[in-house]
């Protein structure tokens, strides 16, 4: 794909690629299937009940970009059918290879984990008058969750629903999620997939999903009993009728979309599609005819093909406009941006389409910016229109509430400061660019993929024996704490410790610049016993609980009063960053103060025996409207400390909000004067709001407050955050 002259839109948005897959009109069918090096394409029609039947053959004939057709009154709405494809001897063409349309609107599983057929399906659906919610993105939060695991075994879901769409839209989740606060639910993989051979013959599934066999066509074993026996057109109907839900609740509802690799593997693995349609075209490969895989997956889609990337293109058009989703995360999203040299760019074709097409201007978009092939970590590098998550975020979160407690115990004393941890909180704003601003961070502490919350502080090493794989799957380095003791225990002062962790843990999410992403079961304490990688565990292990603890009902009651703060609170969600000395539209104007109320200077920073913080951060608006301010306490060590609040011209009273020293959020809160002190028993957050006597810091004041920051020692960003020489994500000692 020929990306050189920027000024010619892209091949792969070629008319000749225009309707690929089938398109009924006036009682006739037209198939459109694309094949650079195939000599024949054939389409096979079986019987509607018997899908072992082949009732008719029909020729497909080679036209306009590779893309080969026929019109036939053979298919119709409910027609199961599949394609076969002869090429050269030299490649991986196999003439009696039954394939399935990459554009299927619906599958038919058959017995085993490539028999599939492809069925016309009828796709109309009454979305009545109910439209997307179109979420701001400063107001987003996000609920990364599992289809299945999310509904399976709650109380007030009727069991027929359990784990389906319908389950997952039931009036029983959706109340759990407005009162949680979320805005969007991230679902792990909806595309239908299967599970690899190897797990299979362990006994084991891939539950997860990523493991993708048609890009258009939802997983049918999400669908309740009754709308899989009425066929592929009831299980879209099904996911269409979640998405409606969903959205008259004003949930957004986002999909984990994985579009780097797919299921049929390596060379000597399953061949249901892409590989016997065009091998040389649909994956990346060496001269010889190797893959390469880029992915750890055992093949990669080569995007720098015409009819690859339009593929993806047209898949997310179809989920975005025909089934009304409201974004994408793109899993392993740097191999969606690598060349024909196999080389990782932002300005690549494909990446440039999906942030300008005109069918996605309303869609959110999420990168995975890394995956395992050479030059694959790209963290902040995705360019404008794009949100990243931010792994140097969770890492260096971990860090400073886990590791470098752990450190401290043992060492005496921990082994950075908190000069990172502020630019963190801040929104990373030595990550992303000034363009983007700091709500290009998907910040995150936990995710699908690792430790759980509560195990991050429970477990020092991970315990994945019943993957099968000896221990040896998942990430060996976790930045996690376990306190004193591995896993579970009856130790009352470990327990409260981690109680307290989580709540830093919640607190630092829910309260730093960025879009935040919660794990769900975070919020209510979930557990996998020490599994960082359940990927192939479909079982209690990784399926929500709904019968808690009372320690489970606080810790969820913190997260509703945390995402309600961030929500009342605009300061803590700017949409820019500052700049010193200016006033810039939507950024939060912030200063820096130590445990005494003082400016923090250079040596505070750095010192690893002084991580106390004081973060005032105002909103900034039209000139004369009221602003929002908030003062965060921040304290990074186990010892108590007495911190005296900062005495900020025009500020005249701070009301207490929230503190991750409460087990129970507290509803009667206490107010401060300037100059008056907090005692911190140990590591810990407090967050104020901040009154002033005319509701917005004067000209004067905020001058003054730039010249205090101006005249000391501390280094600054342009966009008035920290970013210590030397510190910025240390590696944990």
């Amino acid at each position: 794909m020929d990306s050189s002259d920027p000024t010619q839109p892209p091949a792969f948005l070629d008319a000749a690629l225009d309707g690929l897959g089938v398109r009924l009109a006036d009682g006739t069918a037209t198939i459109r299937v694309h094949s650079h090096d195939a000599t024949a394409v054939e389409l096979l029609v079986f019987n509607d009940d018997d899908l072992d039947w082949v009732t008719d053959t029909v020729p497909l004939t080679r036209g306009e970009g590779d893309v080969w057709s026929a019109t036939t009154d053979l298919l119709h709405v409910g027609s199961p059918y599949m394609l076969r494809a002869t090429g050269p001897a030299d490649s991986r063409f196999n003439s009696e290879r039954m394939l399935i349309d990459p554009y299927s609107r619906g599958l038919i599983p058959g017995d085993g984990y490539e028999d599939f057929r492809s069925v016309v399906i009828d796709e109309t659906f009454d979305w009545g008058d109910v439209a997307k919610p179109a979420v701001p993105l400063d107001e987003t939060i996000i609920y990364e969750g599992h289809l299945k695991g999310l509904s399976k075994r709650h109380p007030d879901v009727p069991p027929a629903l359990h784990g389906t769409y319908a389950g997952l839209a039931h009036p029983a989740m959706i109340e759990h999620f407005r009162s949680l606060g979320i805005t969007a639910v991230e679902l792990l993989p909806i595309h239908a997939f299967s599970s690899e051979p190897r797990l299979l013959n362990l006994g084991l599934s891939n539950y997860w999903g990523y493991n993708t066999v048609s890009f258009f066509t939802p997983h049918a074993a999400y669908a309740t009993a009754d709308a899989r026996r009425a066929g592929p057109a009831a299980v879209l109907r099904e996911f269409k009728g979640m998405v409606k839900l969903l959205h008259q609740a004003g949930i957004e509802v986002i999909l984990d979309v994985v579009y780097n690799h797919t299921s049929e593997e390596g060379p000597g693995g399953p061949t249901t599609s892409l590989r016997g349609l065009d091998d040389a075209t649909y994956y990346r490969q060496g001269d010889d005819g190797s893959y390469i895989d880029t992915t750890g997956c055992g093949n990669t889609l080569n995007t720098s093909q015409a009819a690859t990337a339009r593929l993806v293109l047209d898949s997310l058009r179809y989920w975005a406009r025909e089934v009304g989703v409201d974004g994408f995360r793109f899993d392993l999203a740097t191999s969606l941006g690598r060349d024909a040299g196999h080389e990782f760019t932002a300005e690549h074709p494909l990446l440039q389409a999906i942030r300008t097409d005109p069918a996605l201007s309303d869609v959110k978009i999420i990168a995975e910016p890394w995956d395992v092939g050479l030059g694959g970590w790209q963290t902040g590098n995705f360019g404008p229109g794009w949100q990243e998550w931010n792994d140097r975020y969770r890492d260096r979160v971990r860090n400073f509430w886990l590791s470098d407690i752990d450190y401290a115990r043992r060492a005496g004393i921990a082994p950075t400061g908190i000069g990172g941890f502020a630019t963190r909180l801040a929104g990373s704003s030595n990550t992303f660019s000034n363009e983007r601003g700091p709500l290009a961070s998907i910040n995150f502490v936990t995710a699908h993929d690792g430790f759980t919350m509560r195990d991050l502080v429970s477990y020092g090493t991970k315990h994945n024996l019943a993957n099968g794989e000896h221990n040896r799957d998942g990430a060996d380095q976790n930045r996690s704490f376990n306190h004193g003791a591995e896993g579970p225990t009856d130790d009352a002062a470990i327990r409260a410790t981690r109680r307290k962790a989580i709540r830093n843990l919640f607190g630092t999410l829910l309260l730093s610049a960025g879009t935040p992403m919660i794990t769900a079961g975070d919020e209510t304490g979930r557990t996998q016993h020490g599994n960082n990688n359940a990927y192939c565990q479909d079982s209690p292990m990784t399926w929500l609980s709904w019968q808690h603890e009372p320690w489970q009902h606080d810790l969820r009651a913190h997260v509703s009063t945390l995402t309600r703060i961030r929500r009342e609170n605009p300061a803590l969600r700017p949409s820019r960053y500052a700049v010193l000395g200016e006033h810039v539209e939507g950024a939060s104007e912030m200063e820096w103060f130590d445990e005494n109320g003082e400016t923090m200077s250079a040596d505070r920073w750095q010192n690893a025996g002084h991580r106390t913080l004081q973060y005032f951060a105002a909103e900034t608006l039209h000139d004369g409207d009221p602003r929002n301010k908030i003062l965060l306490m921040i304290h990074g060590n186990e010892s108590p400390i007495v911190v005296r609040l900062p005495r900020i011209p025009g500020v005249t009273r701070y009301r207490s909000l929230w503190s991750s020293e409460e087990e129970v959020p507290q509803t009667e809160r206490l107010t401060y004067a300037p100059g008056d002190t907090v005692t911190l028993t140990s590591t810990a957050m407090h967050l104020f709001g901040v009154d002033s006597d005319d509701e917005k810091l004067t000209d004067d004041a905020i001058d003054a407050a730039a010249l205090r920051v101006e005249s000391s020692d501390t280094p600054v960003t342009d966009s008035a955050t920290v970013a210590v020489t030397g510190q910025e994500d240390a590696p944990v000692q």
